[in-house]
C-alpha cells in the first residue's frame, strides 16, 4: 500500500521561513552585494569583485583586531569555564538555598549589555567609582582610560561577572542529571573527591559544558556593547575588538565595501569555529550513546 505524504505541515513552517528570510537571509545577501561592489552614493554601484576581500586580508588593522579578539575569548573561556564549574559544584543541590542560589546566579544575566557597560564604567572611575577610588586610595595606579593593562583587566572582570553565571547554571543542570547511584557506588569504593569529579561528574557534564563553551565563545567573539561603553576601544586601539573595528569602518568611515567584506569574513570565522564545536559535541553524544 502506497503511503500518503501530507504536505500541509509546510504551511506551519512557512511563517518561520518567511521571518528568517527577512531577519537573516535578506540582510546577509545585502552585505554580500556590498562586498563585491563600490559605491559613491546616490545608489550608484560599480563592480569591484574580490578587491575588498583582498584589501581586508592585507590590512594589518584587521589582523590586529582579530588577535585581540582571539586573546579576549581565550582569556574569558579559561576563567569562566573552570570558575563556573567550581561554583556549580559548591551550590546546594536541593532545598530553599538551592533555589535562592539559582535566582541569585541568574540576576547578572538579566541585565542588558549596555547597562552592564555603564555600571562598570562608573564603578571603575577614579573620581566617583567605588572600585577606582578604592584602588587609588590603597596606592594602586588604576585608570582604564589611559592604561592598557587596566583597560583589559576591567573588560575581562566585567565579562566574568556578567557571564560566569551562565556556565555555572549549565554545569549545575549537568550535575543534577547524575543519578544518586553513581555517588553511592563511589562512596562504597571509597573514591576520593577528585576521582568522583574526574570519573563521574566531569564526563556527565561534558555535553552541557560543550554547549556552555560554544555559547560563551560565540558571545565573547561578537562582543561589542560592553567594551565600547567602558573604554570606547581605547586607550588607543588596545580594546578595539573586531566588532568595534567593523562599526568604526562601516559607520565612522562609511567604507561600505570593505566593511561588508570584513563582516562576511568575520561571520565565516564564527561559523567555522562553531561548526568545529558542534562536531565535537556530536561525537561526544555518539560516544556516550
Amino acid at each position: 500500500m502506497e503511503k500518503t505524504v501530507n504536505h500541509k505541515a509546510w504551511f506551519l513552517v512557512l511563517p518561520v521561513m518567511v521571518l528568517v528570510s527577512f531577519s537573516a537571509v535578506i540582510p546577509l545577501m545585502t552585505v554580500v552585494n556590498y562586498s563585491v561592489q563600490d559605491t559613491f552614493g546616490n545608489n550608484q554601484f560599480f563592480w569591484a569583485g574580490l578587491e575588498w576581500f583582498q584589501e581586508m586580508l592585507a590590512e594589518e588593522r584587521m589582523w590586529n583586531a582579530l588577535g585581540r579578539q582571539i586573546l579576549f575569548s581565550a582569556i574569558i573561556l579559561a576563567i569562566e569555564v573552570p570558575l563556573g564549574i567550581f561554583v556549580a559544584l559548591n551550590m546546594p543541590k536541593s532545598g530553599f538555598w538551592s533555589s535562592f542560589c539559582l535566582v541569585l546566579m541568574s540576576l547578572p544575566l538579566l541585565i542588558p549589555w549596555n547597562v552592564v557597560g555603564t555600571i562598570w564604567q562608573i564603578f571603575g572611575r577614579v573620581d566617583i567609582g567605588l572600585l577606582g577610588y578604592t584602588l587609588e586610595s590603597i596606592g594602586i595606579d588604576y585608570n582604564y582610560t589611559q592604561d592598557t593593562f587596566a583597560a583589559w583587566v576591567t573588560i575581562v572582570v566585567m565579562d566574568v561577572w556578567h557571564w560566569t553565571s551562565l556556565v555555572a547554571l549549565l554545569a549545575f543542570a549537568g550535575l543534577k542529571s547524575i543519578p544518586d547511584a553513581y555517588y553511592q557506588a563511589a562512596k562504597i569504593d571509597q573514591a576520593s573527591r577528585w576521582k568522583v569529579f574526574r570519573y563521574i561528574e566531569l564526563p556527565k557534564m561534558a555535553g552541557v559544558l560543550m554547549i556552555a563553551i560554544l555559547l560563551r565563545f560565540m558571545d565573547s567573539f561578537m562582543i561589542y556593547t560592553e567594551p565600547f561603553v567602558v573604554t570606547g576601544g581605547g586607550p588607543g586601539n588596545a580594546t578595539t575588538m573586531l566588532s568595534i573595528d567593523l562599526v568604526k569602518m562601516a559607520l565612522g568611515q562609511f567604507d561600505l565595501g570593505p566593511a561588508a567584506a570584513f563582516s562576511i569574513m568575520y561571520f565565516l570565522v564564527i561559523l567555522l569555529i562553531s561548526w568545529v564545536f558542534y562536531t565535537v559535541m556530536t561525537n561526544l553524544d555518539r560516544r556516550e550513546g
